[in-house]
């Protein structure tokens, strides 16, 4: 069904509002029947009540009372009785209308008609909550609270439908219940805006917030004690219901034919069993070979692909298929085109290589935004996979190339920069590739997938800390309540799994192997997430059984280091994958994460909305804000807002 170019997602009659509150005498002419529509066009997604028409059979079901034995109903003689289950004041005095709306799509009452003014349109970005009646003991109301702090006329539902609409919302909105009171949702849109408020709320009660997650990262059993863990609190008490809202209690309602929903109704939706997932074997020379055409042109290349998310690659081939897997070369060209575009991308590097050669000492020395560049370079080049034989000993020329490399990023991407962690996303590439310019061009096309990740405004982080919880809640709602009641719910702890691709976490030969199989893109975007929510499900009965409080959670999550097995957690991230994308009900927010819906738009340069990796492809790097990431200078210091545990140091036991 169409209406004005809107797509009618739900409707539901027999929904009315009740215009006075009085006791238990309700004034028949006070009841107006409505009908009301969800109606979705491109991202607007719109809430519509309307009044309808005073003919037809609307009386006689609003004021017939129902037979407890549960016979047909009979008319009464009396004024029937009624309680609003809502203090008066929070009757539908109020006339908040939403923005311009399209033409109103529904039958309404005739405009002279004082019924008409009562329809309202809002839509679902505009919810700041929804309080809805108490369960079992009458017809079911909801009342809708935008942004704005008004309240939308209270919607009773007379024949039943508020879990219906609930479940429909729940593909839109992430609805979270206030741990004071269980009937009051906390609406939450698809940015996870809770999360990003905290942050916020976090930085402007913090005297040294600037350098809250340096000291995470340095130290993260100090700083998750002290100022991080406010995070949580602060997230936490999002979920309040606001000082002047509604009384925690009600009169009763009458009985209502449909039970209310619960709070797993709304959040949570019920997932299938999780499916029995093989990995395969990893892709061989040969194997590739058969890809290979005449010309040098690789063939079928979504099979291939397919087989390197599967096993990965064997440590022979990885040299030549990571400059596909990350954008060096096209999978479509031939042989001489790959010729070409190296000899071109070679002298490409060079001269930006030159740009940073050139500069004199004196030069620098009035060049502070190179100078920190190359302090801080130099600095986490020399603790930069140091145990590996390919960076071990004094003056090892691994870490000449390490140290140019990064410099000549600097000069490719002016606005980037360097930020701490880069090092550890080029360490692995450098070691397989064995090639200077190979590497370069290899790291760059990882950093256009991950280069929000050392953006200062940290946003690409907050929001992927945000999705991340979001699937946590669908796949896992207790061991999420679990986190969040040992002030954990803000899974803090996975900030340096996500900030450089879990690269501190695996030993480095499983590190290569998880990269090759995130880069394919399969099965979907943002693998990476479920990676995590693998490994939190690997560890959950030791988490929960163990009576963890917030410090032991995070002594445990940090001991992981070194004592996964990659191909356990590839296989439980595949599992869960396919476990949600089974689900018929899965919430819109979840499948844009997962790639199951287009997501918004999102502007060049910029992260997607849903925080899916970028195209891979040879091209420039996207734009990054023009001040320096990590800090507001280029300093070392400033840098620090990003500072990364040393390979060879952690925190004291």
């Amino acid at each position: 069904m169409e209406e004005a170019g809107y797509r009618v997602v739900f409707e539901k009659g027999g929904v009315f509002l009740h215009t006075s509150a009085r006791g238990r005498h309700q004034d028949p002419g006070s009841l107006i029947a409505g009908v009301l529509r969800l109606l979705e066009k491109d991202n607007d997604v719109i809430l519509h009540w309307a009044p309808v028409e005073e003919a037809g059979d609307s009386s006689h079901v609003v004021f017939s009372k129902k037979d407890p034995g549960g016979g047909d109903p009979c008319p009464s003689e009396e004024e029937p009785t009624f309680d609003p289950g809502y203090e008066p004041d929070w009757a539908v005095i109020s006339t908040v209308r939403s923005r311009s709306r399209p033409p109103e799509p529904a039958p309404a009452a005739g405009a002279g008609s004082p019924q008409g003014s009562w329809a309202f349109s809002v839509s679902l970005g505009e919810l700041k909550s929804i309080r809805r009646s108490k369960p079992g003991l009458g017809w079911a109301y909801l009342v809708l609270v935008t942004q704005a702090g008004g309240s939308l006329p209270a919607l009773h539902f007379h024949r039943g439908g508020t879990r219906a609409l609930l479940r429909v919302l729940s593909r839109y909105l992430l609805l979270a219940s206030s741990p004071q009171d269980s009937r009051l949702y906390l609406v939450f849109p698809h940015d996870s805006s809770a999360l990003s408020n905290s942050f916020h709320h976090l930085q402007l009660f913090d005297d040294d917030s600037s350098n809250v997650v340096s000291r995470f990262l340095q130290d993260p059993y100090a700083a998750t004690f002290g100022g991080f863990s406010r995070v949580t609190n602060f997230f936490r008490g999002a979920l309040q219901p606001p000082p002047d809202g509604p009384p925690a209690s009600h009169p009763e309602a009458l009985d209502d034919e449909e039970p209310e929903p619960g709070f797993e109704v709304i959040s949570c939706v019920q997932l299938g069993p999780r499916p029995v997932v093989s990995r395969g074997q990893p892709v061989t020379e040969d194997i590739w070979a058969s890809h290979v055409g005449p010309d040098g042109r690789l063939q079928d290349v979504g099979e291939l692909k397919a087989q390197i998310f599967s096993g990965g690659l064997c440590p022979s081939l990885r040299r030549e298929a990571w400059k596909f897997l990350l954008g060096y070369l096209s999978w479509e060209g031939s042989a001489e085109e790959h010729k070409v575009h190296i000899r071109r991308k070679t002298d490409e590097y060079f001269r930006m290589k030159l740009q940073w050669k050139s500069v004199s000492p004196e030069q620098e020395r009035r060049n502070s935004l190179l100078h920190g560049y190359r302090s801080l370079i130099e600095r986490d080049v020399s603790r930069t996979d140091r145990s590996n034989k390919f960076y071990e000993g004094p003056g090892n020329p691994g870490l000449g190339l390490l140290n140019d490399i990064l410099l000549t990023y600097c000069m490719y991407h002016f606005d980037l920069g360097y930020v701490q962690g880069m090092s550890d996303l080029l360490s692995p590439i450098l070691f397989v590739t064995q090639n200077e310019v190979d590497a370069f061009w290899c790291f760059c096309g990882f950093m256009e997938l991950v280069h929000g990740n050392f953006e200062e405004s940290q946003e690409t982080m907050k929001r992927q800390l945000g999705q991340l919880l979001l699937l946590l809640r669908v796949l896992d709602p207790p061991l999420c309540d679990f986190l969040d009641s040992q002030d954990s719910g803000s899974l803090c702890f996975c900030f340096r799994w996500l900030l450089i691709w879990f690269k501190r976490e695996f030993p480095f030969p499983d590190v290569l192997r998880l990269w090759e199989v995130l880069w394919t893109g399969l099965p979907g975007p943002n693998l990476h997430l479920l990676v995590a929510c693998a490994i939190l499900d690997m560890e959950r009965d030791a988490l929960m059984l163990s009576g963890f409080g917030s410090n032991e959670i995070l002594k445990h999550i940090n001991e992981l280091t070194m004592k996964l097995s990659v191909e356990d957690v590839l296989t439980q991230a595949q599992a869960l994958y396919m476990q949600l994308t089974a689900c018929q009900e899965l919430p819109h927010n979840v499948q844009e994460i997962l790639g199951l819906s287009p997501a918004p738009a999102s502007t060049p340069g910029s992260p997607s909305p849903s925080g899916s990796p970028l195209p891979l492809s040879p091209t420039p790097a996207p734009e990054a804000p023009s001040s320096v990431s990590g800090g507001p200078s280029p300093t070392p210091q400033a840098d620090s807002s990003l500072e990364i545990l040393p390979e060879d140091s952690g925190p004291d036991p």
